[in-house]
């Protein structure tokens, strides 16, 4: 007959303390592998929707230039942040 199945042990403390640092060390570097992207995306669309309303034609390239200061702020704050801890 064969074995029943019996759960794992649960994982002591320590491992589960470096899982979750790992984790979120992970978290991190997606933050800002995604921040500048999403910047640049969130302000050009931001920009397009102001030029349809405003019935302009150059919002759309300041949106798109202040979506990258953002993210390029946000990503050197980040770097930082992370490079102080």
């Amino acid at each position: 007959m064969a074995e029943p199945f019996s759960p794992p042990p649960p994982p002591d403390q320590e491992t589960a303390r470096a899982d979750k640092r790992a984790l979120v060390q992970a978290m991190k570097y997606a933050h800002i592998g995604l921040i500048l992207p999403v910047a640049v995306v969130a302000g050009l669309l931001l920009g397009s929707l102001l030029d349809r309303w405003l019935g302009t034609h150059w919002i759309r390239i300041a949106g798109l230039f202040l979506g990258i200061i953002a993210g390029f702020y946000d990503l050197i704050r980040t770097a930082m942040k992370m490079n102080q801890s």
